[in-house]
């Protein structure tokens, strides 16, 4: 073989090779693109992965949080009772007293009694012998038994007619004409008496304004129209404007007072409805706002020095006077601490707050003033005791809140919530323990405000402001005086009258 034939057939395989090697390269290089594209897909795999996973965890954590919020009710919560989803056994923070059920000794009862002077006797003659039926017309009676029965009159409504004489003077040739009374204002006028009843049906009975004079319809035999009827109501208001300055006045000067607040609709919007009362005085006070521009408006702790009992609302706490908070809130939130999310120093500071309640009412009982200092100082360290435990038993503790984060200072779990108030407001919490003015609870305003959620339920929102502030004026003023003991219907027939009868301040 020739030397070019050799060479040219060498170039030949060598050209077969380039072009395999070629080939080689090219799926070297797709393979080495597969590759990549699936470590991409399985770095993209692991991140979804690892996102679910996060969601699962935050929707877990959903659902504890969900759970312990279905368990919650008006014995472990702020949650009314009439709040409660399920049927459920009752269980009240209140200890067996030891005293057995009904009435008990001492009750003083309401029988109904003789009264002397009866509107209307019936005498029952006896007129022949039951034995012999000799009569008996003309024998004196030797005994007398008496029977009474408490009716209503057949006529239950009296009209009273006024007619104004008018004389001719032969001496001057005038017509004189007698005045009627100061009262008597119109043809036909509904009186003080009738008047007062009808607000008393709305603003103490919370009836609906149509079932109102429904009622007085029915029993009385005359209508009143629901326009009528509101136009007594803002005219009783209008007189009792200097009652709500003496009531404030008079609050301010007390030593403890109770406030509360709840929501109330007017209209269309939620307006909230403030109470500030003792045991003798209420006061109601309808504001747009619920936290410090409606306190600021109301004019009342800022010029107080006393004590105010209160929940756990900040707002409360922009104003300098004494704080003390409802201990009551605190046992509900320990109980539901203690059974829904475990924590044992929870059921450890409800039985210490208990045990404190029960030490001061047994020293009010024996007429001491305080505790006796070394009591006083034990009761203390176990409370600090208890809240550092807390402390250490809630430190890794999760945030409750789980949702993406937000502005602001992230929340707390709620038992370090808890934590922190019983640690930084430790005096208004023990207030109680060592001033014996102060109550355990804000049981006295939470009485005072359910009234307004009767209302609410019983007739619904109040159409107006202005019927809004009516009914807190008047409802003021029959809830002191029926703290103070006196007649309601005298006290608003007085308003018409225009002889103001003013509670004791």
């Amino acid at each position: 073989m020739m030397i070019e034939e050799e060479l040219l057939h060498l170039r030949q395989e060598n050209a077969l090779l380039r072009e395999v090697v070629d080939q080689q390269r090219e799926t070297i290089a797709l393979q080495q693109e597969r590759l990549r594209l699936q470590d991409a897909q399985l770095m993209k795999s692991q991140a979804i992965i690892e996102h679910l996973e996060q969601q699962l965890e935050a929707l877990k954590r959903d659902v504890e949080r969900l759970q312990k919020q279905l368990k919650k009710d008006s014995h472990n919560s702020h949650l009314p009772p009439s709040s409660d989803r399920f049927h459920r056994q009752p269980k009240s923070l209140r200890s067996k007293s030891g005293r057995a059920s009904g009435v008990q000794s001492g009750h003083q009862g309401h029988t109904l009694m003789l009264i002397d002077q009866p509107d209307q006797v019936i005498v029952h003659t006896v007129d022949h012998c039951h034995h012999c039926l000799t009569p008996l017309h003309h024998a004196p009676a030797l005994a007398l038994e008496r029977r009474q029965i408490i009716d209503l009159p057949t006529k239950r409504a009296v009209v009273i007619e006024h007619q104004s004489q008018a004389k001719w003077c032969p001496s001057c040739q005038s017509l004189s004409q007698a005045p009627f009374p100061s009262s008597v204002r119109a043809q036909v006028q509904y009186s003080d008496a009738f008047a007062a009843l009808a607000v008393y049906l709305v603003q103490y009975q919370l009836l609906p304004y149509e079932r109102s004079c429904e009622l007085l319809h029915d029993v009385f035999g005359h209508a009143m129209s629901p326009g009528t009827l509101t136009t007594l109501i803002q005219r009783c208001a209008k007189q009792l404007e200097p009652v709500e300055i003496l009531l404030r006045e008079a609050l301010c000067a007390q030593k403890v007072i109770h406030q509360d607040e709840t929501g109330c609709h007017v209209g269309k919007h939620n307006w909230w409805v403030h109470v500030t009362c003792t045991a003798q005085l209420t006061w109601y006070v309808i504001h747009a706002k619920r936290g410090a521009t409606a306190l600021h408006d109301m004019n009342l702790l800022a010029h107080f020095i006393g004590v105010s009992v209160h929940d756990g609302w900040k707002s409360y706490r922009q104003f300098a006077c004494g704080h003390a908070l409802c201990n009551v809130h605190h046992l509900r939130e320990l109980t539901c601490l203690a059974e829904d999310w475990n924590q044992a120093w929870a059921a450890e500071m409800k039985e210490l707050l208990l045990q404190m309640k029960a030490h001061v009412e047994d020293a009010k009982a024996s007429g001491q003033a305080t505790l006796p200092a070394r009591l006083y100082r034990c009761l203390r360290n176990q409370y600090s005791a208890i809240v550092l435990k807390g402390y250490q038993a809630n430190m890794l503790d999760p945030p409750a809140e789980m949702s993406p984060p937000k502005r602001g200072r992230p929340k707390q779990s709620v038992a370090l919530n808890l934590l922190d108030r019983l640690c930084q407001q430790e005096e208004a919490v023990l207030t109680f323990l060592y001033d014996f003015a102060v109550p355990f609870d804000n049981s006295q305003a939470e009485r005072d405000v359910r009234m307004i959620k009767v209302q609410q339920k019983v007739s619904g929102c109040f159409r107006s402001i202005a019927g809004a502030q009516a009914f807190c004026r008047i409802r003021s003023y029959l809830s002191t005086m029926r703290k103070q003991g006196q007649p309601l219907l005298a006290a608003l027939e007085s308003t018409f009258t225009g002889e103001l009868v003013l509670p004791a301040f």
